[in-house]
């Protein structure tokens, strides 16, 4: 029968249509006794809440700036157009480097470095679709910003 660590297998009771449906999709082989079927164990990440959960967006504090992405370099560096109109080259740091996934067009939060400020910088965050909305809504951010144009 099939093995499978993750998974439990339960002996259960299968009613004549089932057995047909299981048989044909090749899941089991029909014998005289009960069959093993394997069950997953359920998934709960498609349960709907019914309250909405509210989640601040993060801001860009002190000296952090908003940024959008143009240009993948490799290695955990982009290049990244900010808000005051500076292309810096940012990198993903390491805590963030698996966490994170960044495509060009995506929407960061970037701290400059302290020594080559206007240059280079360290990607913080990440936006979502939602979250751009909401700042778009909020004025935080144009949209000629994301778009490539004039800034704020």
């Amino acid at each position: 029968m099939f093995k499978c660590t993750h998974a439990k297998i339960f002996k259960v009771a299968l009613t004549t249509d089932s057995r047909k449906y299981l048989q044909k999709s090749r899941l089991i082989k029909v014998l005289n006794k009960l069959p093993e079927v394997m069950f997953m164990p359920r998934n709960d990440k498609n349960r709907s809440v019914e309250g909405e959960e509210v989640i601040r967006v993060p801001l860009p504090r002190n000296n952090q700036v908003f940024g959008v992405v143009e240009q993948a370099l490799g290695s955990g560096w982009m290049d990244v157009r900010c808000v005051d109109n500076k292309i810096r080259r940012c990198r993903i740091p390491g805590r963030l480097r698996r966490k994170m996934w960044i495509r060009i067009g995506d929407v960061v939060i970037v701290e400059p470095w302290e020594v080559q400020s206007d240059e280079r910088g360290d990607i913080v965050y990440r936006y979502t679709k939602t979250q751009i909305d909401w700042l778009l809504r909020k004025k935080k951010i144009t949209q000629e910003f994301l778009s490539g144009g004039l800034t704020l």
